[in-house]
């Protein structure tokens, strides 16, 4: 990632959301279209799933690629700056991630995570869209957790 002055950074995380993110609702769109309710950023449940899909028992994560060290994905570098800060941080995001999808899972909900990169290539390429969404659709419509 590339070195920022201290004021940029800042003003850029300041504007970083943790709700209705362009890829969330790209998502949600898609699941609406294709007839799907839910449930939004469901504070009920651990973790706060940011689509619930009550009828299946499904959660869905919409997980930006920085903020959750989404492995092997460019967007997920650790910033130059205050590294070990970043580090740290990024880390226990992952950490507390795997203990709410651990948490679910013992509730008897399925977890689905998609990745802010998947869905930027989704928005890219109609025929990765079609092939992706096919493949999740079936994850938490037809198996067991």
């Amino acid at each position: 990632m590339k070195r920022r002055k201290p004021m940029n950074r800042s003003e850029n995380m300041a504007r970083v959301k943790s709700k209705n993110t362009k890829p969330e609702i790209f998502l949600r769109k898609l699941l609406w279209h294709k007839g799907f309710r839910y449930r939004l950023n469901y504070k009920k449940l651990p973790g706060s799933p940011d689509i619930y899909l009550s009828k299946y028992k499904t959660a869905i994560f919409v997980n930006g690629c920085f903020w959750h060290m989404h492995e092997n994905c460019k967007s997920s570098s650790i910033p130059i700056n205050n590294h070990d800060f970043w580090k740290e941080k990024l880390e226990r995001n992952v950490e507390r991630d795997k203990k709410n999808y651990k948490d679910l899972k013992a509730m008897g909900i399925k977890v689905v995570v998609i990745w802010e990169c998947e869905i930027k290539k989704m928005v890219k390429d109609e025929k990765f869209l079609e092939d992706f969404l096919h493949l999740k659709l079936n994850e938490f419509l037809y198996t067991d957790k």
